[in-house]
């Protein structure tokens, strides 16, 4: 049995949740004895043709909906997945979940992958003000890194970060993917949904998806659309968090409330599709991001991105060939999204560069995966 352990899965929807989802399912679909194994979310009835097993949990403080589990203390859950035949556990995250899988490879004497998916320091900064804690946790992580068999990075300027904390070793690139990944007649989509948000034909849209959180930068979007209020747009942010309420109240004192739109929590993914195939640009000014899904998902329904020039998850973007990069300023932002606005065909045709050119079917990424895991059991035998 192949383990794929996070410490989130849906309903919680972040990018790596999403990742591990789609590896269990494809490689569930290619005949891999597969499960996952995640804290416990109340309430939540998982219907996956795979098995999902999961620990006691508690609420994050000011992180809703993420959980903080204790696999250890939950005995009847630790003994029976400690007597689970794995021939194999791959880490998506270094925390409860990451622990548990080290404790079974070592245990059961078997090969352990960990992806390093996200930027940590930034996660404990917000909470954390004591450098040298944070330091201290930081070399944790990185020693839980040190010990897989393998280590595995989504793009290859994610290395860039995983050496600044101190990893020295060796690190392999596997590419996230989209379930989104060759959609058709995306332009009915986006006339459809355009109607349903009595967008004119004059307007553009522009969207973001995330986590409504300071790291991922959203309030520059706020403040370089107030520039250019003027402007025939509208935008639609997606997603929630602990910044929520600031931008709310941001974009009122900005008297912005009949251009920013903001939708909430969006669990269907067929009508996340369609926001994406209505949308012009996706608009994602992160510094905070390693290699984000929405990205790439905006990419497959022919939404190119404007991203920060500099950005680790800038990397897979060329500046007018696949999507658009702007300087770091809230001034450069807006002039950017002017010139684009009043380029309409430019951004059409750089949308339809970033679906042939960035997205991958979590498909196609899958059989990589199921190849590179027969490979390192191969070596580990």
């Amino acid at each position: 049995m192949i383990g794929l352990f996070n410490d989130g899965f849906p309903p919680i929807m972040d990018g790596v949740s999403l990742t591990v989802k789609n590896y269990a399912y494809w490689l569930n679909q290619k005949n891999e004895n597969v499960c996952v194994v995640t804290p416990k979310i109340p309430g939540t009835q998982y219907t996956e043709k795979y098995p999902i097993y999961s620990y006691t949990s508690i609420p994050i403080p000011m992180r809703k909906p993420y959980r903080l589990g204790f696999p250890r203390i939950d005995l009847p859950f630790y003994e029976h997945i400690c007597q689970k035949p794995f021939s194999l556990v791959h880490a998506h995250c270094p925390f409860s979940s990451g622990e548990l899988a080290m404790r079974i490879a070592h245990s059961q004497h078997i090969p352990i992958i960990a992806t390093f998916h996200s930027k940590y320091r930034d996660d404990f900064k917000r909470i954390i003000p004591n450098k040298t804690l944070l330091a201290l946790l930081i070399r944790k992580i990185i020693r839980f890194y040190e010990a897989a068999d393998e280590v595995w990075i989504p793009q290859a300027a994610v290395e860039d970060t995983i050496r600044e904390y101190g990893y020295k070793g060796k690190v392999e690139i596997v590419d996230n993917g989209t379930e989104f990944s060759g959609s058709a007649d995306i332009l009915t989509l986006k006339s459809d949904m355009r109607k349903e948000l009595n967008i004119t034909d004059q307007e553009l849209i522009f969207l973001f998806v995330g986590q409504h959180i300071k790291e991922k930068n959203p309030e520059l979007i706020i403040d370089a659309l107030s520039l250019i209020r003027e402007k025939p747009f509208k935008m639609f942010f997606i997603g929630s968090g602990y910044a929520e309420k600031e931008l709310h109240e941001q974009v009122k004192s900005l008297k912005l409330t009949n251009k920013i739109k903001f939708v909430g929590n969006l669990t269907d993914r067929e009508q996340l599709k369609r926001y994406y195939a209505a949308a012009d640009l996706f608009l994602f000014p992160s510094l905070y991001d390693n290699a984000p899904l929405v990205v790439r998902e905006a990419a497959s329904m022919q939404t190119p991105s404007l991203l920060l020039s500099g950005a680790t998850s800038a990397e897979i973007v060329k500046d007018m060939q696949n999507g658009f990069l702007s300087g770091q300023s809230v001034s450069e932002f807006a002039q950017k999204l002017t010139y684009l606005i009043q380029s309409p065909e430019k951004v059409r045709q750089t949308g339809i560069a970033a679906s042939n050119t960035i997205a991958r079917s979590w498909e196609n990424v899958a059989e990589e995966v199921q190849d590179r895991y027969k490979s390192l059991l191969k070596r580990y035998a």
